[in-house]
């Protein structure tokens, strides 16, 4: 029998519109899952019942009186929000136990997820500031990809990429500034799109050192986040610094583009790291490279477009993230020792030191982006190897150690930070025992369009929605 959480937000989308089933009766069905299972995946911080009935309930009534506004297929559906993220009138934590922030304004990104009819049941979790790629908040549980719950939903939009996976959202926004949509994704076996900069709006409340960070969506089908996507890429508010240029067309309409023969790179090298990726993860490359050029690509390896020379420059503008923000000494005292160590490090800085290391990225960013021009998508790892378990890079006795395990895994996504191009993790390939194995897809700046024709393409030879966890 089908249960309302085996169709896709698009299907959930066409049923709302038709009257064959109500947005409060999904509400409904996926806060009662969310209450059932979250202390088992570790999703959600906070559960919001009486907003996102009241958000259903004015769904309904605009779908009864015909005030659905055209071209929204997610009118009504669930779509929860990471606790990064700010919904007016709702509890911010960013995750850390001691913080808890309201305010009356909604963060630029919800407000265009608002104005698209998404209904709002919870706050996802997130490690403190984001900064990890795990996602072990203190004093709440971690997030556990459903493929096995040993194992870390990794981070930082771990609780999303957890909410999704497991069934208690179809879709879920997720913040990536480093590798935090598309790192959770590949463990979950989900589509994370890190849009290019500039697509979708990071205000009113906070930027970035070197503007690394967007906003992009978790979903289980390419069509599902394209559409998610459409959603939080409103049109460009005032006050933004970054415009990306105007897609053609919509991101849902490009995933059934035909598809032109495209000339791909890949390589399998580390860039953040050093550490060689495990053999899961070179054979996830190997598969996916053979499929390719079944499909009549041109595949090519190439070199990685950033050098390890890079890294510093990153690992100054990561610091510098983790110091801007002035607390009351007694709070920074409670922050993981992790926080405090890259505060730390930023406490160190100079202003000069961040201005010459955002000036020095954007020319190594540059230089990325012409090295790679030559093709229309290049093909990576998401990340060097499988599923971590849970507690396994985490190290507050020794939070350098801990920041350069994470290094080690999560090798391969902040080079598209750095550039500000596109990137996408497909969940292509998983292991006999039935863990997923990311793929990393990233194209030219502003052209998130060829990516998502690709990426449709890609999942209609080799479908992977029939693939549901035990808990599911």
């Amino acid at each position: 029998m089908t249960e309302l959480h085996d169709l896709t937000a698009l299907e959930q989308g066409r049923a709302i519109a038709f009257g064959e089933v109500s947005a409060l009766e999904l509400t409904e069905h996926y806060l009662a899952r969310s209450e059932a299972l979250n202390d088992d995946v570790g999703a959600f911080v906070r559960l919001l019942p009486e907003v996102a009935r009241r958000q259903a309930q004015a769904a309904d009534e605009a779908v009864r009186t015909g005030g659905v506004p055209p071209d929204s297929p997610l009118f009504g559906v669930v779509c929860p929000v990471k606790d990064l993220d700010i919904i007016a009138g709702v509890p911010t934590s960013f995750g850390n136990r001691d913080i808890s922030v309201t305010v009356d304004t909604d963060a630029n990104v919800v407000a265009a997820m608002r104005a698209g009819g998404l209904v709002f049941t919870g706050k996802t979790a997130t490690p403190e500031f984001g900064l990890p790629c795990y996602t072990e908040p203190d004093g709440r549980p971690a997030a556990r990809t459903p493929w096995d719950l040993s194992r870390s939903a990794s981070g930082s939009s771990g609780g999303a990429a957890a909410a999704v996976a497991t069934g208690l959202a179809p879709l879920a926004q997720g913040s990536d500034g480093g590798g935090s949509v598309r790192l959770p994704a590949a463990v979950c076996g989900l589509v994370g799109i890190k849009p290019s900069r500039g697509r979708v709006s990071t205000g009113p409340y906070d930027y970035s050192v070197g503007d690394l960070t967007v906003m992009g969506p978790l979903a289980r089908t390419v069509r599902d986040a394209a559409a998610l996507l459409d959603v939080m890429a409103a049109p460009a508010v005032v006050g933004d610094p970054f415009q990306a240029m105007p897609s053609d067309g919509t991101f849902l309409a490009a995933a059934d583009r035909p598809v032109p023969r495209l000339r791909i790179g890949f390589y399998t090298e580390p860039v953040v790291g050093v550490t060689a990726p495990s053999a899961p993860v070179l054979a996830a490359i190997d598969s996916t490279v053979e499929l390719l050029v079944e499909l009549g690509h041109d595949v090519v390896r190439i070199e990685p477009p950033l050098g390890h020379d890079a890294v510093p420059l990153f690992e100054t503008l990561w610091a510098g993230m983790a110091g801007s923000q002035s607390f009351p000494p007694e709070l920074v005292a409670g922050f993981t020792p992790l926080t405090r160590y890259l505060r730390g490090r930023a406490d160190g800085l100079t202003a000069g030191d961040l201005a010459s290391a955002v000036a020095a990225i954007r020319q190594v960013a540059r230089a990325a982006m012409i090295t790679a021009d030559a093709f229309d998508v290049v093909l990576s790892p998401t990340a060097a190897d499988l599923p971590f378990p849970v507690g396994a890079l985490r190290d507050d006795a020794d939070p350098a150690a801990d920041f350069e395990a994470q290094k080690q895994w999560a090798s391969y996504t902040a080079v598209y930070n750095v550039t500000g191009q596109p990137s996408i993790n497909l969940p292509l390939n998983w292991t006999p025992s039935g863990l997923p194995v990311g793929v990393q897809f990233a194209g030219r700046r502003d052209c998130e369009t060829l990516l998502i024709t690709l990426c449709a393409q890609l999942e209609e030879a080799r479908p992977w929605l029939a693939r549901r966890p035990s808990l599911w």
